[in-house]
């Protein structure tokens, strides 16, 4: 189960810090894709007890920051949103899901 913040100064259209999604219009809570991108990250936060899953998505970022230097670019090759972005149109894709499936995108 999620539960829903509405955070109009969200840099994103959203976020999940377990076990909140941060939305920035009340709106995006009805968007069933958004929704499940979020909960794919939910997932991933779970197999990693949460703090590890901050921790390795900010070195995910900064590392590829400094191998890109865009923002945007170093966002899109963190393992965990490629893994979300891919799979956010399947709404079953969390009830087969292998554990720790977000390793497949580390290259």
């Amino acid at each position: 189960m999620a539960f829903f913040i509405v955070v109009p100064s969200l840099p994103a259209a959203a976020m999940a810090l377990y076990p909140f999604i941060l939305v920035k219009k009340a709106i995006y809570k009805e968007d069933k894709v958004l929704v499940n991108h979020e909960k794919i990250h939910f997932r991933q936060q779970l197999e990693l007890f949460i703090l590890l899953f901050y921790l390795l998505y900010f070195c995910f970022y900064l590392f590829n920051l400094l191998k890109y230097k865009k923002h945007a670019l170093a966002y899109s090759q963190i393992p965990f949103e490629k893994e979300a972005y891919q799979k956010e149109l399947d709404m079953n894709y969390l009830k087969n899901r292998p554990f720790y499936f977000w390793i497949n995108f580390l290259k």
